[in-house]
């Protein structure tokens, strides 16, 4: 047995890499040090560190042996690593150009990017829009570092207050631990809800666009790091957030401190009940665009990612509809899934279910078409456990009835044949939250669909916070290949976001996240989640109508077993 003794603590320590090399260096040093060594071996740009488990900066100083994973531009924790630093040096360059006006991270892209706008400033020009982005190089070029420290709450309130960030300064006054962590960059200062990376010189890939009145900040999309997409033109997803702005500041609350400002009031009821009302008059909206043209849109289609309440939707549309005197009729996608032998499969050689070419396009059309044209037709049920279609139910529409199809190729102009495309109405069904933490900490659509889906996941399939984390990537890339691409093909946009409801979902989601076991993949991300959730006061869910969205995610739902039978 190896004699085991007290020995003099060495000066250097090493690094175990998850291919299983190891590097050994001076004790204390950066991560950042560290892995100068093997950046390039790695497909993207090192921006992060995952130490031990945790999720630190690259200017984590490594003082005991431990196990470190290089985080890349190529992984999330990366892109919001980039994204958020690169959105503070926007902040930064722009405070010195335009010190008169105030600027507003508004929303995301599809393409790579963020849509700002600044209030004081009607227009930009050409000109300015240059000038800014020839800032932003200036300082990328200089390498300056990003300074971290932590400021007592009553400190930041204090700086915020001198620099009129009146919505910084109501977030903070909710702030549960007694500091908060604010970065510098030369004479700057702010809060940024993450980490940053160490220095100005890392943040090589961005543009800036002049755009609908503002700009938008490009970035790279993870899938290729190191390259900014083709911009596209996106106005109706611009008029969804545009809408969605102008509901918040019916109700006064344009920030996430404004909005616990109103919870602490007392004006949850009334928050709620407004919020749902908006739905409901825009519900009412579209089933009137639908009813006005019902002569010529027989089929209405309706797409849109995961968790957004297309379900609660479509029922909803179909109660609204049905109170103009239309009937409609909900046809299954699934049904129409081709026998499992037949199924293509993904690039790993799995069975791909969310390819359109899963699905029997021929059949779907030819009986879309004997619907509409008044026949009778023998509608497909398709077993799961068998993997084939089976005959289902005789089916013969009336003159006035109109087809409902709710997929997520809702919108792909494959899934019918051109013959009917002039015959349908469109609508793409989102959770496009545009109320933010502040006017530069954004609220990711995408994390408000997760939080939804893990409180879902968990009351209808039994599965754990750590088993719905995982699967969500996979998810992701789904609506990324096969429902992103086509959202501007919607005749209008429903934004199921409630403005409500993080706070909603907040005593539910947290005891589920806790649970999720430290140093496993899901750890780093149940971390990010429980952090963001902290800064909404919760509201209990009992004034919560039963036919809204939230109902499908936190239970309770009046629709959940609707049906038209008529």
């Amino acid at each position: 047995m190896t004699e085991i003794q007290f020995v003099q603590q060495s000066e250097s320590v090493e690094i175990h890499l998850p291919d299983g090399r190891t590097l050994q260096g001076p004790r204390g040093a950066t991560a950042e040090q560290f892995l100068k060594s093997i950046e390039l071996d790695l497909p993207a740009p090192i921006v992060g560190v995952v130490v031990n488990g945790d999720l630190h900066e690259l200017t984590f100083q490594i003082d005991i042996e431990s196990r470190v994973q290089p985080v890349t531009m190529a992984d999330s924790d990366g892109s919001r690593i980039y994204r958020r630093s690169l959105t503070f040096l926007l902040e930064v360059a722009f405070s010195d150009l335009f010190p008169q006006d105030a600027l507003f991270v508004d929303h995301s892209v599809a393409s790579g990017g963020y849509y700002c706008h600044a209030r004081g400033k009607e227009l930009f020009s050409k000109k300015e829009i240059k000038a800014l982005e020839d800032e932003m190089r200036r300082l990328v070029a200089l390498d300056i570092p990003f300074i971290r420290r932590e400021a007592s709450i009553e400190d930041a309130i204090a700086y915020f207050e001198k620099n009129q960030y009146d919505d910084k300064v109501h977030l903070m006054k909710y702030r549960r631990k007694p500091y908060v962590t604010l970065y510098s960059l030369g004479d700057h200062m702010d809060y940024h809800h993450g980490y940053m990376v160490p220095s100005t010189g890392y943040l090589k890939w961005f543009e800036i666009v002049k755009s609908n009145g503002g700009f938008t900040l490009r970035f790279p999309r993870r899938h290729a790091p190191t390259t900014l997409a083709p911009m596209e033109d996106y106005p109706q997803l611009l008029n969804a957030f545009r809408q969605y702005g102008n509901w918040l500041e019916r109700l006064g609350i344009e920030s996430v401190g404004a909005l616990d400002d109103a919870i602490q009031a007392g004006r949850s009821r009334e928050i709620i009940l407004v919020s749902e009302a908006l739905h409901e008059q825009h519900i009412a909206s579209i089933a009137r665009q639908i009813a006005d043209k019902r002569d010529s849109a027989r089929l209405v289609l309706i797409s849109g990612p995961s968790s957004s309440g297309k379900t609660t939707f479509s029922r909803r549309l179909a109660v609204q509809l049905l109170a103009l005197g239309i009937s409609p009729y909900a046809l299954e996608l699934d049904n129409y899934f081709v026998d499992r032998d037949l199924t293509p499969k993904d690039e790993n050689g799995e069975l791909d279910f969310e390819a359109i070419g899963a699905l029997d396009l021929a059949k779907l059309g030819t009986q879309l078409q004997s619907l509409i044209a008044g026949e009778e037709v023998q509608m497909p049920r398709y077993n799961f456990s068998q993997g084939r279609r089976e005959d289902g139910d005789l089916v013969r529409l009336r003159p006035e009835q109109l087809i409902i199809l709710e997929g997520i190729h809702g919108l792909n102009p494959r899934l019918i044949p051109e013959t009917l495309a002039a015959k349908s109405f469109k609508i793409y069904a989102s959770a496009l939250t545009q109320l933010n933490l502040d006017r530069h900490n954004r609220v990711s659509t995408t994390d408000t669909r997760m939080i939804r889906r893990i409180v879902r996941d968990a009351r209808e399939r039994g599965y754990n916070a750590a088993q719905t984390i995982t699967r969500w990537e996979s998810v992701r890339r789904g609506e990324k290949r096969h429902i992103f691409p086509y959202q501007e093909n919607a005749d209008v946009m429903f934004n199921s976001a409630l403005v409500y409801e993080h706070s909603v979902l907040r005593p539910l989601i947290e005891p589920l996240l806790r649970q999720v076991p430290h140093s496993t993949p899901e750890y780093i991300e149940t971390k990010r989640l429980l952090a963001f959730l902290e800064w909404f006061l919760p509201v209990e869910m009992e004034w919560i109508p039963d036919n809204s969205i939230l109902r499908e995610f936190v239970g309770g739902s009046i629709l959940k077993d609707f049906r038209v039978w008529r």
